[in-house]
């Protein structure tokens, strides 16, 4: 009778919820990928709501819902964490680089003048480039760049040195197919990048308010700035030359 009865409460209590473990009473593959995603999202959330300072350890493993040896184990200490963080929205800041240069690579057909797909591609890289988020790591990479100078070396080798060389084989696609005349596609890439995302970028995060539709025209005259220089043979130039009316003053 008491052991029936034990059985029946037993029964009625909801199963507590919990990491899936293996057999060995680690959790799972699947289950130590979520939780690393979980960790990382919860971690760039507070990074960019308090700053690098003002967010500790014990709040990002109480937010993830992890313990404070966990992230110490997967991260060391809390530079490693934001590096880690870090390493993710570089990813994502260099993704329609990373597009465009692979479709250039598979030789793909791709639709438009190659001031379109420029002006496209610059479109994306304004929009990544001047959101709050990137904002704010900039002004928390500008912050700790000093005293955090692994940082400053990761946000350059990762982020910018990796975007130039990108950008480079791109240009280097369309250089060999005739559509652009580079002497150096490293430095037109840098310029280019420069030229598209670099001043509206510094303005934003020196605070000063950004109007997006003018971001977009001061883009898009600059992208046709870099074409004129980088079209091709003077021929080409003195063509369209003959097309371009200087506006009514």
């Amino acid at each position: 009778m008491g052991l029936t009865a034990t059985k029946a409460k037993a029964a009625k209590q909801p199963a507590k919820r919990g990491v899936t473990k293996s057999r060995g009473g680690r959790p799972t593959r699947d289950a130590a990928i979520e939780r690393d995603q979980r960790l990382i999202e919860v971690a760039t959330r507070l990074f960019l709501e308090r700053g690098f300072d003002a967010t500790s350890i014990d709040a990002v493993a109480e937010a993830a819902r992890v313990s404070k040896p966990t992230v110490y184990a997967q991260y060391g200490d809390k530079r490693g964490l934001f590096a880690a963080v870090l390493r993710r929205e570089i990813a994502r800041w260099l993704a329609p680089l990373a597009a465009a240069a692979a479709e250039a690579q598979a030789g793909g057909s791709c639709d438009g003048s190659v001031e379109e797909r420029l002006i496209e591609l610059g479109r994306q890289l304004l929009v990544l480039n001047c959101s709050a988020d990137s904002i704010a790591f900039s002004r928390i990479l500008t912050a700790q760049a000093i005293n955090f100078p692994e940082v400053a070396k990761l946000a350059v080798d990762e982020g910018w040195s990796k975007a130039v060389s990108t950008t480079a084989d791109f240009f280097d696609h369309l250089a060999d197919n005739g559509a652009l005349d580079l002497e150096d596609t490293t430095i037109a890439a840098e310029t280019f990048l420069n030229m598209v995302v670099g001043h509206t970028h510094r303005m934003a995060t020196f605070g000063i308010p950004i109007d997006m539709k003018t971001a977009e025209t001061r883009m898009e005259v600059s992208i046709r700035l870099f074409l004129a220089g980088a079209v091709g043979p003077q021929d080409r130039l003195r063509d369209a030359a003959k097309t371009r009316r200087r506006p009514a003053r």
